[in-house]
């Protein structure tokens, strides 16, 4: 079978499309306060598949959206939005990331995205060093990730 160049170019730009239309877009919102307590991820965890997109949405003001230095995979790029914006991350990398607001950090204000197997990470994200009530906020997680 002979493809022109038109038809190639045509049938790569469809396999593309195809890849693209299989990822999906989640939403974690900023709150001052929730069902859960006073500043919140909602929801705190989200479970993902590589390629998927987190839309970070500041629904309330005072806060931003930061990876945790150590509980991110290895290759998987850092990311930090800005105060009181929205944030869209997609993330490539199998494994767990850590997700923290940096004004509230210390306050518990953090949740966890595990995409795909969370194995390639997980011990390594385990043993970062927390701040106060982000302690047991994350402990709290890793036990709903043990599930």
């Amino acid at each position: 079978m002979v493809v022109s160049k038109l038809g190639a170019a045509v049938l790569a730009a469809l396999a593309l499309t195809g890849a693209a239309s299989h990822a999906a877009e989640f939403e974690m919102n900023t709150l001052n306060m929730n069902a859960h307590g006073m500043f919140q991820f909602e929801p705190n965890l989200l479970r993902i598949q590589p390629g998927d997109a987190v839309h970070f949405i500041a629904k309330d003001k005072g806060h931003d959206v930061v990876s945790i230095p150590g509980m991110i995979p290895d290759g998987a790029e850092p990311f930090k939005g800005e105060m009181n914006k929205d944030l869209t991350v997609t993330f490539s990398k199998p494994g767990v990331y850590g997700v923290e607001c940096q004004p509230h950090y210390g306050m518990g204000m953090v949740a966890l995205i595990v995409v795909g197997d969370p194995a390639s990470n997980l011990a390594k994200a385990q043993a970062v060093s927390q701040p106060g009530k982000a302690k047991p906020a994350f402990a709290k997680l890793f036990e709903e990730i043990a599930k």
